[in-house]
């Protein structure tokens, strides 16, 4: 080979990316994906089907959509599927990790297994434990990642990083880059979606699906399934005073008030985001409560989500059933946006801080939180990928 080969090869070598090195750069906030998609799609990579060389891709990109699933609060690998014997044999022992350890919040205490039993589960053999066990009916459909850290283990700072891919406040999340690049597949329904926990938002909230510095309009638009009022204001309060022809005067009353004000701040995109969420608004009152209706799903759907349950009520406490219906209730709403244009979709499961925790940041007590935590999210989750790929969409 001569040197010239060889410096093509290199090269090349270098422009493709291993999967570690892509989930480096973008795991650390999917943000990362959608930007530099857009970028190559605008030619702001300095990149023409002529001069583009070949990165070694080992198949032509088929995503159109996304679902993300956030556990707030961080979901246990060890506890989940992060099988390590190494931690099962030194049950009990002082933990002592050969090195300096810095904690801010406490001493270092006892190695702890799992108190959830594993099983081996799909063709490739993947140990589970048994509160995940249901996703073991998919996960020769799944990637797993054991080499993936955080650079910090302040909850803020660590859902900025994985939601914005900063640790800093002030950037886009992916979906609302997503939003900026690639448009919307359906003018009826937003492009980026966030279901929140039913119970209230992650730390940093709204912020963590915020457009920033992009147009206002490509921020997430959040749901609430299961919600008497799952879209907040998107009716008018009920009433004989409000009739169709008082609307229709109120709105064009108010879209000549906006047009005046507009014209006098034309570098600010807030009012004009406004603007076309109302008028988005209108256009939903049409088609997301339809979206949202899970009612006419036949039953064997119901039923794959653990949703064919009669039960209204839930105790005080953290249990499996609500854990399963909220979260099922939000995958099977997920679908459903999917089917109908919606590019970007995030679920969320775990709120903020809070005691007793409705998170999973389980310091207190792992067995009463990650137990219907993490079988509310496996049933809805396998369910989900089920779901998907018997209609073609996984």
């Amino acid at each position: 080979m001569s040197s010239a080969d060889s410096s093509q090869s290199n090269q090349a070598l270098g422009q493709a990316h291993s999967r570690r090195d892509f989930l480096w750069r973008s795991g650390g906030g999917l943000g990362g994906i959608a930007l530099a998609g857009m970028l190559g799609r605008d030619g702001a990579l300095a990149t023409t089907e002529a001069t583009r060389q070949p990165i070694g891709l080992h198949h032509a990109p088929k995503a159109k959509r996304v679902i993300q699933l956030f556990m707030g609060g961080a979901a246990s690998h060890v506890d989940l599927f992060d099988f390590k014997p190494e931690l099962i044999k030194r049950h009990g022992e002082k933990w002592d990790p050969g090195e300096t350890v810095e904690l801010f919040q406490s001493s270092p205490g006892k190695t702890f297994k799992s108190p959830w039993e594993w099983a081996q589960h799909g063709q490739c053999g993947k140990p589970l434990t048994s509160i995940v066990s249901e996703l073991g009916e998919c996960v020769d459909d799944m990637a797993f990642i054991h080499n993936v850290v955080g650079k910090t283990g302040v909850h803020s700072q660590a859902t900025y990083l994985q939601a914005t891919g900063f640790q800093r406040p002030g950037f886009p999340g992916m979906g609302a880059w997503v939003s900026y690049g690639l448009g919307s597949l359906n003018d009826n329904l937003p492009t980026f979606v966030v279901l929140p926990d039913h119970r209230g938002y992650a730390s940093n909230g709204p912020k963590n699906w915020s457009s920033a510095f992009l147009p206002a309009l490509h921020q997430g638009t959040t749901l609430f399934p299961g919600r008497a009022n799952p879209i907040a204001d998107l009716h008018p309060p009920k009433g004989s005073f409000v009739t169709a022809k008082s609307e229709a005067a109120t709105q064009s009353l108010l879209a000549k008030f906006n047009r005046e004000h507009a014209a006098s701040r034309e570098a600010d995109s807030r009012l004009d985001a406004r603007i076309k969420s109302y008028e988005l608004a209108a256009r939903m009152q049409l088609s997301a409560p339809e979206a949202l209706d899970i009612s006419h799903e036949p039953a064997h759907i119901k039923r794959l989500y653990g949703l064919d349950h009669n039960v209204q009520t839930w105790p005080k406490e953290i249990n499996e059933i609500e854990e399963i219906d909220y979260f099922s209730r939000k995958c099977l709403v997920a679908r459903r946006l999917l089917e109908r244009g919606v590019r970007f979709i995030q679920i969320w499961s775990g709120n903020d801080n809070g005691f007793p925790r409705r998170n999973w940041d389980s310091h207190e007590d792992i067995k009463r939180d990650h137990g219907p935590l993490s079988r509310g999210m496996a049933r809805g989750a396998a369910a989900l990928m089920l779901d998907l790929k018997q209609r073609g969409m996984l």
